[in-house]
């Protein structure tokens, strides 16, 4: 991995751009702001393999897919409805 930086005074900053394709949803932003407040060097590691919006994204689609799971099976358990 190549990172360039740039000079400012006497610290060179590197030149870090982070894409992101489509808006993270609901579980993806939760994962980011965990990320960034409990593990740190992760969370920088992710950031500078440009790896951060991907993993954010993959774990708010696995979130999506087990609420989708597990919702209308507790309402059953509870026997609620949506009337």
């Amino acid at each position: 991995m190549n990172i360039t930086y740039t000079q400012n005074g006497d610290y060179l900053i590197p030149n870090i751009i982070i894409r992101k394709t489509k808006p993270l949803g609901h579980y993806g932003r939760l994962r980011k702001a965990y990320l960034e407040m409990h593990r740190p060097i992760l969370f920088n590691e992710l950031v500078l393999s440009d790896k951060l919006f991907e993993h954010c994204a993959e774990i708010d689609e696995a979130a999506r897919s087990r609420m989708e799971l597990i919702v209308p099976e507790l309402a059953k358990q509870y026997g609620v409805t949506e009337q």
